[in-house]
């Protein structure tokens, strides 16, 4: 029994140190994700992947070469009427079949394209879809970057309100300790003691309350950097400093990474254009094939020489010339889509372009609020800490009363968590405030 006792706590420390638990600052959490996180992983794969589409479109400007074959059998050969003068019988007409009952072809062929405009067209877009890809893993990024940012303040936040909870419950304990002491020695009214009780049992449920959030927050967390949950995290304690930023900054906004996405895809767009634009234009390609016939009345294969079975070869080199006459105004119809495609993303630009320009002019904003807020909620902070000792020292010497000392404590953590609260807001501005900068990648460096 004693040694299965032993095994089992062997086994059981095993598994607590077996458990990663990975201290986690910002940069840390951002990293993690951004090597990670799913939505990261597909990004640079889109990108890997816009490589072989070049290598696509390269293929049409690149010799075609094929290797064909055929075997054919004719159980009955097509007939043929001509005229006997030719033959020597002059007045007569005589009905032959031409071919073998059997023949087989092998043979290679080559086409080269001389003038594709369409192809020319390809190339350009080619190289336009591998930038286009190489931004939008960027946008990605910076995404992953933004909703990792919130998900890891939101941790804090809730592990700060548990800092306020703790210490709320511990003074109040002091306070139960000291009225059921009075109690016992017949200083204090049981309704008091109840009070008190019921107080402290509130807390409780509430710490409880806060430790479940703060797993449901982790849990988001590392969902959002792509960590396992049985993982174990710690958010180290100056994760909510708060340092104001500058803001001045460029109110230019194209070179943000969302209207960057918009103006590549607008340059796509219009070398769609001129790919439908090129079917208006000839093609001229090179073409040229070297085959090897069997023809005879066995199948060419297995047959022997003695079979009547014969074997040619034949080659053919030429120009293969198109010229577009007209195509039922199908062109036409897909030229102007391409146009009403380009300028519905124009207008898509114009709105991004407006919508950031808000955006940043609100997070500017945002950020100067939150100092305001959390200057004067530090300070109500500070001052209901105040009121509690007091309270706390007049309640000692009977002359306050438990509701004043209960309503203190009530206004102390109401303060505390109205200020936590005001730097949260202010480090999801200052985030908001670095993406309308473009300067998110800042976050991990």
């Amino acid at each position: 029994m004693k040694n299965k006792m032993i095994i089992s706590l062997l086994f059981l420390c095993s598994f607590v140190f077996a458990q990663e638990i990975k201290t986690l600052s910002l940069k840390e959490a951002l990293q993690y994700a951004l090597e990670n996180k799913a939505e990261a992983k597909k990004a640079k794969l889109q990108t890997e992947n816009s490589e072989y589409k070049i290598q696509e479109v390269r293929s049409r400007a690149l010799p075609q070469i094929a290797a064909n074959g055929s075997l054919n059998y004719n159980p009955i050969l097509q007939t043929t009427v001509i005229d006997g003068t030719n033959f020597g019988a002059p007045g007569t007409t005589i009905q032959a079949a031409f071919g073998q009952t059997w023949n087989s072809i092998a043979g290679v062929s080559l086409n080269q394209a001389l003038f594709d405009q369409s192809v020319f067209t390809g190339l350009k877009a080619a190289k336009s879809t591998r930038e286009f890809y190489q931004i939008n893993e960027q946008l990605t990024e910076e995404q992953v970057i933004e909703r990792v940012a919130n998900a890891y303040y939101q941790v804090y936040v809730q592990q700060q309100k548990l800092v306020v909870v703790d210490n709320n419950l511990k003074t109040t304990n002091k306070i139960k300790n000291i009225i059921k002491g009075q109690y016992d020695n017949g200083l204090a009214r049981k309704i008091d003691l109840d009070r008190i009780t019921v107080r402290v049992n509130n807390i409780n449920s509430m710490r409880q309350q806060i430790v479940n959030a703060i797993a449901l927050q982790e849990n988001a967390l590392k969902f959002y950097i792509g960590m396992p949950m049985e993982n174990a995290i710690v958010i180290p304690k100056t994760a909510f400093e708060v340092t104001p930023q500058d803001l001045i900054a460029n109110t230019d906004v194209t070179n943000r990474t969302e209207f960057l996405l918009l103006k590549k895809q607008e340059q796509l767009l219009m070398l769609q254009k001129k790919s439908f634009q090129a079917s208006y234009y000839p093609t001229l390609s090179l073409i040229g094939s070297y085959n090897y016939i069997g023809q005879g009345p066995q199948m060419p294969f297995f047959a022997k020489p003695a079979d009547g079975v014969y074997w040619s070869d034949f080659a053919t080199i030429g120009l293969n010339l198109r010229v577009p006459i007209f195509s039922g105004f199908g062109n036409k119809a897909r030229v102007k889509q391409a146009e009403n495609s380009i300028k519905s993303l124009q207008v898509d630009m114009d709105e991004t372009k407006l919508a950031l320009s808000l955006a940043l002019e609100n997070a500017k904003k945002q950020i100067e609020n939150s100092l305001i807020t959390i200057a004067n909620q530090k300070e109500n902070a500070q001052l209901a800490q105040e009121v509690l000792n007091n309270t706390n020292n007049n309640y000692a010497q009977g002359l306050a009363s438990l509701t004043d000392l209960l309503d203190a404590e009530n206004a102390l953590v109401e303060a505390q968590n109205n200020y936590t609260a005001a730097i949260l807001e202010y480090k999801l501005a200052e985030i908001q405030f670095i993406k309308s900068k473009g300067e998110l990648k800042s976050l991990i460096k």
